[in-house]
């Protein structure tokens, strides 16, 4: 059994909702941000969603786009990244999933991406700007392997009958359904139409949900975790960080954080 799946079961049984948590690797250097991270893990985050920087981060605000080029730079590149999964491996169990667009991948190499990203020891990938129609050049690498997954994302437009062509290609792990149009980070969550989009999909797929953007405080966390089974927070963490960025405490801010919104997981 993979650790997506052991993370969710286990969660159930204690009655939490996950929380994920979005951080740019190597945000504000690599090694503040390796020590924020084992941090913020150890302080309860249930899955982490480690960002690889691009310099085109279309999908998301202002804040994440400023801790990508931050990182960037930095020096911090794939190959950096997948050294740093390696060490939190060494010292964390919860699962790591892999956030990027497609193009560093493609310049790192499809298979040998996979490859390393397995030997690093993370569990699964979310490529933001990967359609269905061209996810295969991706999946086929792995086809027979349950252990790693390609995270699908949904949008609060997909209908139903899209729903089920992208859920019908080799899902796994858990489904990130974006809140709202528009990018990380924007204001103006609005669970009713979460809430409507939750019950399509609940139609069409037993995965786990896990809804993303425009989440940012415990309120929202609890909002949102009262009927998914997950909540995504990325732009208040870096926001957070960005605004303690000189501060030598600024990895025990961070785990402090987690702590609270995990608090709002538990029902």
């Amino acid at each position: 059994m993979n650790r997506i799946k052991k993370k969710f079961d286990a969660l159930k049984e204690k009655k939490e909702k996950a929380l994920v948590g979005f951080l740019t690797a190597g945000d504000p250097d690599l090694s503040t941000s390796l020590d924020i991270i084992t941090q913020m893990c150890k302080a309860g985050l249930d899955v982490l969603e480690l960002g690889i920087p691009f310099s085109d981060p279309t999908a998301d605000g202002p804040v994440i786009q400023r801790s990508s080029a931050r990182s960037l730079k930095k020096g911090v590149n794939l190959s950096e990244i997948l050294k740093m999964t390696k060490k939190l491996r060494k010292t964390i169990d919860i699962p790591i999933i892999l956030f990027t667009y497609y193009n560093p991948v493609i310049a790192f190499g499809v298979e040998k991406f996979y490859m390393e990203a397995r030997k690093a020891g993370a569990d699964g990938t979310l490529v933001v700007d990967l359609p269905l129609e061209e996810s295969d050049e991706m999946t086929k690498f792995w086809d027979n392997d349950d252990d790693f997954s390609f995270i699908r994302l949904l949008a609060p437009t997909t209908p139903k009958d899209r729903m089920e062509k992208i859920l019908k290609e080799r899902p796994s792990g858990f489904i990130y359904l974006v809140s709202k149009t528009g990018v990380t980070g924007s204001d103006g969550l609005k669970s009713s139409i979460v809430l409507k989009q939750m019950k399509t999909i609940r139609q069409v797929s037993d995965l786990p949900v896990c809804v993303g953007f425009g989440i940012s405080t415990p309120k929202d966390v609890s909002q949102i975790a009262s009927f998914a089974d997950g909540v995504v927070i990325g732009s208040a963490f870096e926001r957070l960080i960005e605004g303690n960025i000189n501060k030598s405490e600024l990895p025990s801010i961070m785990a402090q954080k987690v702590k609270e919104y995990k608090k709002a997981t538990i029902f």
